[in-house]
């Protein structure tokens, strides 16, 4: 196959002898560039699968505009970790809680209670959980509370600690010089908090109860 010298053409083809080269070209993949594109995307999806595993995306979600009661006769936990921080709802208003981070949660029983506002009526939207039914179980538990009453014993605990240091909790950190507290094994006994949002890796439920009703009982 030959080029004719007068037209610059291709005699099988009939195209100038660089546009076949320029169309294969094009229709390559510069897979160096494509890489340096998508590694940082990578790394941040990659990023958010160990946090997202680790149980603390407590406060990356908009929270209601209704806090919760959370309640239960003991809670132990392999580890504890708190900071002060600012969960926002879809409005933009700001609650400021108490994150606590429980590494490897362990509770008599549970219950969660929120009282809502409907068309007709107030509804209390009620879960619970445990009691005679065994044990509920959650690894890295995360609360974003308003306040939290019981009586507790702590392991070694090291109060005033920057937040940003916190190792106790698998992914429960606060910003460079806030303030920060964390403990070893702890035990609580009579659990009380009111609290804006919760989330928690492998939870089990045993003997889970939702119930929904106008004027229902709260959990206190």
């Amino acid at each position: 196959m030959g080029t004719d010298k007068g037209t610059g053409t291709d005699r099988g083809t009939g195209r100038a002898p660089d546009t076949g080269r320029r169309a294969a070209a094009e229709g390559r993949v510069d897979w160096r560039r494509s890489a340096a594109v998508a590694l940082p995307a990578l790394v941040a999806v990659g990023a958010l699968a160990v946090v997202t595993a680790q149980g603390a995306l407590a406060a990356s979600f908009a929270v209601s505009g209704t806090a919760f009661q959370v309640s239960s006769s003991k809670l132990t936990s392999k580890g504890l970790a708190s900071y002060v921080q600012t969960d926002r709802s879809a409005d933009g208003k700001g609650h400021p809680v108490a994150l606590l981070g429980i590494g490897q949660a362990t509770l008599s029983d549970i219950c969660q209670a929120a009282e809502v506002d409907t068309p007709v009526g107030k509804v209390v939207f009620k879960l619970t959980a445990g009691g005679p039914a065994g044990e509920v179980t959650a690894s890295n538990l995360v609360i974003d509370g308003e306040d939290l009453s019981g009586d507790a014993t702590f392991g070694t605990a090291q109060i005033g600690r920057d937040a940003s240091t916190l190792d106790e909790v698998d992914g429960v950190k606060g910003a460079p010089g806030a303030f920060g507290l964390q403990a070893g094994n702890i035990e609580v006994a009579g659990v009380r908090s009111h609290a804006w949002s919760a989330t928690g890796g492998n939870f089990r439920l045993k003997g889970m109860r939702l119930h929904v009703g106008l004027d229902g009982e709260k959990c206190f």
